[in-house]
């Protein structure tokens, strides 16, 4: 897993546009950050938005300078997610997320598990009057797997069928009592209530969440993250991140390591010298060298508008968005960080060109 920083912003997830890494197992990413477990359906592999609400949340753990490893026998996600590892299953009930959870929590030892389960025992009406407690008995089975981890169970999001979000709406009313005999018995088993935070407008096809609707989730399962301490562990100073070309492999580069004024920036083979260091303050300023910041040059905003660095001054043209679907965007023009002419070998000049989906303007993380 690459390391996150504290410049990736939290943000609404936009629709995916960027290469998408298949769903499935993989080799592991890890980065030796804290591990949490995203365990659950469809909703937690991102149906309908490939990386889901662990697109957001990767970024809001970025954004707050969380050293997070996302765990899972399970792969997917853009490319500008930096950890695709997960344990969602498409399809799965409570009962076959129980049959398997053992094998995969000990293979992963996860400090921390995110469980978002029970839609499709809904929408099969698989014995929904017994969910319940085929939730309860799995949350026992987790928590005697792993004692030591802090266990975030959440209410299940809302359902467009009228009936079965009456259905949902009475399995999740189970789950705070379930949740606090837990906490009662000395088990580390914490309440989300998921439902609350979407409506059925924010689902792109009456069970899964749309982009926005995944950010949501991503908001709410950061919040209650932040508010037990240890679950994903202290903000870390950072030194900086590399913004890698998605297409190129090559870092966003101040070049010959100038500290002049209205330097152009580019492309260039990564080595993590202090000219390939970028912070994201509270700003929303990317810093380089401390003081000078990412700049459209002359306040620009048309079409090749030369990106700089300048003395950091707090104007608009010197805020950027860093976006789900892994491109950034200057907040003053809303044009996009791009590699000029689909440029990927060294010395390609940044610029600024309108959003298109294009390869030349997916950026991503790595550690310095």
């Amino acid at each position: 897993m690459r390391t996150p920083f504290r410049w990736l912003a939290a943000c609404a997830a936009a629709l995916v546009t960027a290469a998408l890494l298949p769903a499935g197992p993989a080799t592991a990413e890890s980065n030796g950050g804290v591990r949490v477990m995203p365990l659950g359906d469809s909703i937690t592999e991102g149906t309908q938005v490939p990386g889901g609400y662990r697109i957001g949340l990767w970024q809001r753990f970025g954004a707050g300078n969380y050293r997070v490893d996302f765990v899972g026998s399970q792969f997917n996600g853009p490319a500008s997610l930096g950890d695709h590892d997960h344990q969602g299953h498409p399809g799965w009930r409570i009962d076959q997320i129980d049959a398997n959870v053992t094998t995969w929590l000990r293979n992963t030892n996860p400090r921390t598990v995110l469980l978002h389960i029970g839609t499709n025992d809904i929408l099969q009406n698989y014995n929904v009057a017994n969910a319940p407690a085929r939730l309860s008995a799995l949350v026992d089975r987790i928590t005697a797997t792993v004692p030591n981890a802090d266990v975030f169970v959440a209410t299940i999001i809302p359902l467009a069928n009228s009936g079965q979000e009456a259905a949902a709406r009475n399995f999740n009313a189970t789950i705070p009592g379930m949740v606090q005999s837990k906490v009662n018995a000395g088990k580390r088993v914490r309440l989300v209530d998921m439902h609350a935070a979407l409506t059925t407008a924010d689902l792109i096809d009456g069970v899964h969440p749309t982009a926005t609707g995944y950010d949501k989730m991503a908001a709410t399962w950061y919040a209650a993250l932040r508010a037990v301490p240890g679950s994903i562990g202290d903000p870390v100073a950072g030194q900086g991140g590399q913004v890698v070309g998605v297409p190129s492999g090559r870092c966003l580069d101040v070049p010959g390591s100038s500290t002049a004024n209205g330097t152009q920036l580019q492309l260039w083979d990564c080595h993590g010298q202090p000219n390939q260091r970028w912070v994201l303050n509270a700003n929303r300023q990317l810093v380089v060298y401390g003081t000078k910041c990412l700049d459209a040059y002359g306040r620009g905003t048309t079409n090749g508008t030369q990106v700089v660095i300048w003395d950091c001054h707090g104007d608009t043209n010197q805020q950027w968005s860093v976006n789900a679907n892994g491109t950034i965007t200057n907040v003053q023009s809303n044009l996009c960080l791009d590699a000029y002419n689909l440029g990927t070998a060294n010395g390609t000049k940044l610029v600024l060109w309108s959003c298109s989906g294009q390869a030349n303007q997916q950026w991503t993380l790595r550690t310095a």
